[in-house]
């Protein structure tokens, strides 16, 4: 059962949140990043990307880039830029893009779960990137970026949520980013306890982003545990943002390629052929209209692909998702993409992007791109369950929680 505690956050005064928050510090290259704090001091990027501080851009894993985060850290704090709760409180976060609505808890959950398989991945960790917040985290002694997990929709926790935010006044209201951010502060005793009580029940939590940071909270936790035992120690826990199932939108992550690995079009086209009914888009650009279509561009032209019959299994859930199928019958055989993970030919686009980016690349430095229909929160959960991993850029969430508005020290 899921393990779900109150904390004493750390967070922006209120009247500065909307110029602290941040997007996550993993969605943007650092020139992106210095770009975006451009006359703002009070950006959480300035801690999240420190090594955007420097009049030279500096490589992000030098230690004078953590060690400038904790110094910026620091700072804000004495200025009271950033202020801690006296007690612990859970947190709600209602997010509202395009009218839909999501509404999270803001949480702190056990390292202990992360090993036990009660909170579930479905992704693999990069070494370097994960050391990346290892670092960041020992730096700060704190953890700045919130793992976005689901759980499936109980209608008890859903209602003493929404019961909560219809009869108190926010704590921050703005919008950033094209969304709407609005959180609550639950100080009330009896419903921090009925919330615990309602999610020991919850058999499960599914990471559905933030897994580099939630490895690298698992590690830090071990490590200070080691030096002190104690179970009810901060650093055993990490900061979370709880959704029900049903509040969540995936976008399509889609791929482009630099070329055709040495084949002409015809032969591409006619070994797509082999495996693929291939027909001329029925618009322009084109999304996928269901799951097991594939949209394709190149030479300024759309197609629509659709597997042969019998080419896709329907008993494994890796298998039988639109990414796998794109990569084990099309990416892998005949364009060669056999690691997406490190073959620097393949790029991914997240859906929120739209399919003009992918005809704008096609157009100055890739040769073919491919628009997929996105992946079901179901199906996440399936490969979940099983203990099995997602190929890499399977999901894009949108929208992105984002960062500086609350803070989990480890002391």
């Amino acid at each position: 059962m899921a393990v779900v505690r109150p904390f004493r956050a750390v967070r922006p005064r209120a009247e500065l949140a909307a110029a602290i928050a941040a997007l996550p510090y993993d969605v943007m290259s650092s020139a992106e990043a210095k770009e975006m704090v451009e006359g703002s001091e009070l950006s959480f990027l300035r801690i999240d990307r420190a090594e955007i501080n420097f009049p030279e851009m500096m490589d992000p894993h030098d230690p004078r880039v953590y060690a400038k985060a904790r110094e910026i850290f620091d700072k804000m704090l004495e200025k009271q830029h950033l202020i801690q709760d006296e007690q612990a409180y859970f947190y709600i976060y209602r997010q509202v893009m395009g009218g839909r609505v999501q509404t999270g808890l803001v949480a702190c959950t056990a390292v202990d779960d992360c090993i036990n398989g009660v909170i579930k991945k479905h992704e693999l960790t990069r070494p370097d990137k994960e050391q990346d917040r290892v670092e960041h985290i020992k730096a700060l002694q704190a953890q700045t970026g919130p793992i976005f997990q689901a759980y499936r929709d109980r209608e008890e926790i859903r209602q003493l949520i929404d019961g909560w935010v219809k009869t108190h006044e926010p704590l921050y209201q703005f919008s950033a980013f094209g969304v709407d951010h609005l959180c609550w502060l639950v100080d009330s005793r009896e419903t921090i306890a009925e919330l615990e009580h309602l999610f020991s029940a919850v058999d499960c939590l599914y990471i559905a982003d933030g897994h580099h940071r939630s490895a690298a909270a698992v590690r830090v936790g071990r490590e200070l545990r080691e030096q002190s035992p104690d179970p009810q120690a901060e650093f055993n826990y990490f900061l979370s943002v709880l959704f029900p199932a049903s509040d969540l939108k995936i976008l399509p992550y889609n791929r482009l390629v630099k070329d055709l690995a040495g084949l002409s079009s015809q032969e591409f086209f006619q070994q797509i052929e082999e495996r693929f009914a291939l027909e001329q888009a029925p618009a322009s650009p084109y999304a996928p209209e269901q799951k097991g279509t594939f949209g394709m561009y190149t030479a300024g032209r759309w197609y629509k692909l659709t597997p042969h019959p019998g080419l896709v299994p329907r008993d494994d859930p890796v298998k039988s998702l639109d990414v796998s199928i794109l990569q084990d019958h099309l990416l892998a055989p005949i364009l060669k993409i056999q690691d997406p993970r490190r073959d620097e030919r393949i790029d991914f686009v997240g859906g929120i992007r739209g399919l003009k980016e992918l005809e704008r690349r096609c157009r100055e430095d890739r040769q073919v791109a491919f628009s997929l229909y996105p992946t079901s929160i179901e199906e996440l959960f399936a490969v979940a369950d099983r203990g099995q991993v997602m190929p890499p850029k399977s999901t894009w969430f949108e929208p992105k929680l984002l960062s500086g508005l609350f803070i989990h020290k480890l002391f």
